[in-house]
């Protein structure tokens, strides 16, 4: 009996020893600091934050405890990480914007704020597509376009006092920001197919690409496998293979007097080409101060970015988020100006005259399509292309066109929107016109093909390969009435269309064919002809 007993205290102390071997390293040794507080004993400490089978006698041979029924309040004991309970833990959603998708065992759906997310979750992002994390201590991950994760494991251990949070990045990227820890116990673990990291509180992002993961900690210290010291604040880590390099980061880019007001869509904001060192840029848009929503991504090798998909944005205030990357692939430091987006209602497209068009009569007429939603226009005339030296501002005019009687000389004009309440939008592209006197006996005039054409142009847009303009009959653009007509350039020229009044809207398409969101619809009235208003007094003479 007695060598059956030793061989069974053998074997449970074996299988102590592996289960501890089993653990994670930094758990498995690391201590949690109770505070006792009155009414603590270790009984009912066992049974609140011990799993099975520890026992409280365990406790108290751990911390040296003489009376197990009577703690001092304030005092502190020792509890091993490996023995605390572990329960399931879920990640919130906070923001999702775009096409994200979550795996669940083997099906596939849309993912939505609001969600609640558990151990084995998989999430991807798609293109201009992120999503907002928040677990149960509070810690923060952004996963930006283009990415895949998993939520290899969300626990609690204890009475919900640790987190303890495994993240996989198979590609793409993930900003995380995780609560400080007091016992400085690294809970909070990424694995990348390069390196794995181990975090007690800190701000870092990790970046996988081709063989490589990159990591920049932005404030605290991660650890990575590999180094013997931890990477702090301000460094970067490359890992390839097995090798690891930790070198210092960029300082933030210089912003100052970047960005401001925006007018024009497609969004383009430029920056100065800094810091020193930098070769490329990411650059991001966040609702203002609001860090968790990422509405636009992308990495340019030129200090400026062009966001077509900003036509999905609301007019308002922004942050622009900017850091300049080195030659190694690093991100570094931030920098964030704001940006007030106003560029709505749209610009009407303008029809008439053209660019540098010559008048000799002394005067110039001047047509333009109606914004449906914004229908009056405010038109400026100016002697110099800043529109410093004004000659003509009418108040807004509620019509498809106006004539202008002007000293003979070379003008610039342009015309903005303006909406049922008042609210004039931006102006769109300037063009130039003159007025000269008339020539001395010009030969008589031939017949010009021209009179029977609709010209139209609208506003170009930087990146766009060609253009598309759809014509209707119809405000919604449905049924067989409906022509579209594709240009090289922001203009068009049409057989002079029938009269009657007509809807059309532009949209531009990139290089690779990938066309934008249409703008809004303009209208279009084409008169009908003087006689046909003379004809009922031709018909009097018949009555």
């Amino acid at each position: 009996m007695k060598t059956l007993r030793a061989w069974l205290a053998f074997g449970l102390l074996a299988a102590v020893v592996a289960a501890a071997r089993a653990q994670p390293a930094a758990a498995a040794d690391a201590d949690w600091r109770y505070r006792v507080i009155r009414g603590d004993t270790l009984i009912t400490l066992t049974e609140a934050w011990l799993a099975p089978p520890r026992t409280w006698r365990e406790l108290q041979k751990l911390n040296r405890v003489d009376d197990p029924l009577r703690l001092m309040p304030g005092s502190t004991l020792r509890m091993p990480v490996a023995w605390l309970r572990r329960e399931a833990a879920v990640a919130e959603v906070v923001f999702v914007k775009g096409g994200v998708t979550l795996q669940r065992g083997g099906g596939r759906e849309a993912l939505a704020a609001g969600a609640s997310l558990r151990s084995g979750d998989a999430l991807r992002t798609g293109a201009q597509s992120s999503v907002s994390l928040r677990f149960a201590d509070g810690s923060r991950l952004l996963v930006p376009p283009d990415s895949e994760v998993t939520l290899v494991q969300l626990l609690v251990l204890g009475r919900g006092a640790l987190p303890a949070v495994r993240v996989d990045l198979v590609r793409g990227g993930v900003d995380n920001s995780v609560a400080p820890n007091a016992q400085h116990v690294p809970m909070y673990e990424l694995r990348t197919p390069h390196v794995n990291l181990g975090v007690r509180g800190t701000e870092f992002r990790v970046q996988v690409a081709g063989a490589a993961t990159r990591m920049q900690v932005l404030r605290g210290a991660v650890h990575a496998d590999g180094l013997a010291a931890d990477v702090s604040g301000g460094q970067g880590l490359l890992a390839e293979g097995g090798a690891r390099s930790v070198g210092p980061l960029l300082p933030a880019p210089q912003l100052a007097g970047s960005a401001g007001a925006a007018d024009r869509l497609p969004l383009r904001l430029t920056w100065p080409a800094s810091p020193p060192g930098a070769v490329a840029w990411r650059a991001q848009l966040f609702p203002k101060g609001d860090f968790d929503r990422l509405l636009l991504d992308a990495r340019v090798d030129e200090p400026a970015v062009a966001w077509p998909q900003a036509r999905e944005l609301a007019d308002g205030d922004y942050t622009l988020r900017l850091r300049g990357i080195d030659a190694r692939g690093h991100e570094g430091a931030a920098a964030d100006a704001d940006v007030h987006l106003q560029a709505r209602p749209e610009p009407p497209f303008m029809q008439a005259p053209p660019p540098e068009a010559v008048s000799y009569s002394g005067g110039m007429a001047f047509a333009w399509t109606r914004n449906t939603a914004a229908p009056d226009v405010r038109l400026q005339i100016a002697r110099d292309p800043a529109f410093q030296d004004l000659v003509l501002q009418p108040p807004p005019i509620a019509a498809a066109g106006f004539e202008a009687r002007l000293p003979d000389g070379g003008y610039h004009w342009r015309i903005a929107a303006v909406d049922a309440s008042g609210r004039a939008g931006p102006f769109g592209d300037a063009q130039r016109f003159e007025i000269r006197p008339p020539p001395p006996a010009p030969p008589p005039a031939e017949s010009e093909v021209s009179g029977e054409q609709l010209r139209l142009r609208w506003q170009g847009g930087t990146g766009a390969a060609r253009y598309q303009l759809e014509w209707s009959v119809a405000p919604a653009f449905e049924g067989a009435e409906v022509r579209r007509f594709d240009t090289g350039r922001p203009e068009l020229a049409l057989p002079r269309p029938a009269p009657g009044t007509y809807f059309l809207r532009a949209r531009a398409i990139n290089a690779a064919g990938v066309p934008g969101p249409w703008g809004q619809t303009q209208r279009i009235e084409q008169p009908y002809p003087r006689w046909v208003w003379l004809l009922p007094l031709a018909l009097i003479p018949l009555f």
